[in-house]
């Protein structure tokens, strides 16, 4: 199965969908926009063009997807009124995601987001052409020097393919039994496969941005990653290992075969501080200029976003978990186990809850583009 083809946020705007359900994502842009901003005005104390690109790489759909953009217009809109300019510059905002996003829902949202932009600024302000640009950023996804800001959040600890060399050699099944992702039981091997797979996917990544983005141009980059040196740490994997406890009662329930869980490795890995400043340092086209690491609670916090009161912690984590992975589990065990799947998962998330305070770790970096 081809991960990146199947790998897309829930669509629409129902109870189980992406829109309704990225509380903690929205958690995590916010933590990244002083970051954001202080690159942005960066780029502008250097040069002043005439049409400004950006692009949101990962932009997903729903209510996050324009509130990034509106925040980066925001900014350079007010470095050029700061600056006594007659006018802004032309704005070309360009949204990506791989090719099962929901750009309808993102499309739809557009007439009423020009309307808002053109009561809030006027008729000074812009042109601004918002396009979206559907393909994998593991690989050139824009014309060579054609931009200026580059933001891309949540969406980097995804990779481009489930690492190789999970599976033994001699016939034997899965290194990884029972389990879709790296845990406290995984051997050597399984570790280096996906920190490989990381390596050479943020290695492509950075290549390929270096060709699109002008000298002296920014990214400001957040993602899930890690404090600790060990993969196997409970910071980068216990959601995953209760995911995998979950289909592991289902397997005992006679609900799902086991060698279907053995066969599904989840194509995500959560980098430390050093695996990223070591592919940043290996490719030599960009500066490290901030690093920043923030905490985010699991259920993204109480009163926060779409909070919903009537659910118990565990069930808005598992709401959470579910709007990002459901279409890739789907795929492979069947869309007629999924609310059960998902009402396990709570379950197992709860009681961890109730013995514990986990975050996610997340991981801010701000790049510059060598002249």
């Amino acid at each position: 199965m081809e991960m990146m083809q199947v790998l897309h946020m829930n669509k629409g705007a129902g109870k189980t969908s992406y829109a309704t359900n990225s509380t903690v994502q929205s958690n995590i842009i916010s933590t990244a926009k002083p970051l954001m901003k202080e690159a942005i005005l960066d780029i502008f104390n250097h040069v002043l063009p005439e049409s400004v690109g950006i692009a949101d790489l990962g932009c997903s759909s729903g209510p996050n997807t324009l509130s990034v953009v509106s925040e980066i217009l925001n900014v350079i809109y007010a470095k050029w009124e700061e600056m006594g300019r007659p006018c802004s510059p032309e704005f070309r905002v360009y949204l990506n995601d791989l090719n099962g996003n929901d750009f309808n829902n993102v499309f739809a949202s557009l007439p009423a987001f020009y309307n808002r932009l053109k009561e809030e600024k006027g008729s000074e302000f812009g042109p601004c052409f918002i396009s979206g640009v559907p393909g994998s950023f593991y690989g050139r996804v824009f014309p060579t020097n054609s931009l200026h800001f580059v933001h891309s959040s949540s969406s980097l600890h995804w990779l481009s393919q489930v690492p190789p060399g999970l599976e033994r050699k001699d016939g034997g099944g899965s290194w990884n039994k029972g389990k879709i992702y790296i845990s406290k039981t995984s051997p050597d091997c399984v570790l280096e496969a996906y920190s490989s797979q990381f390596q050479e996917d943020w290695s492509v990544f950075l290549k390929s941005r270096a060709e699109e983005i002008v000298g002296g141009g920014r990214m400001v980059l957040s993602f899930m990653g890690r404090r600790s040196a060990d993969p196997r740490s409970k910071e980068s994997c216990y959601q995953w290992e209760l995911l995998a406890r979950a289909l592991m009662t289902m397997v005992s329930q006679g609900l799902i075969e086991e060698e279907k869980v053995d066969s599904f490795n989840a194509p995500y890995y959560a980098p430390s501080p050093e695996e990223v400043k070591f592919g940043i340092y290996k490719g030599g086209s960009f500066l490290l200029d901030r690093l920043e690491m923030f905490e985010i609670d699991w259920d993204g916090g109480e009163g926060e976003g779409d909070y919903d009161a009537t659910l118990s912690s565990g069930e808005r984590v598992a709401k959470t978990i579910r709007a990002v992975v459901e279409s890739m589990l789907q795929s492979h065990f069947g869309g007629d186990v999924m609310d059960h799947l998902f009402l396990r998962y709570g379950q197992l998330v709860g009681k961890h809850l109730a013995m514990a305070k986990p975050k996610y770790v997340n991981l801010v970096i701000s790049l510059v583009r060598k002249a």
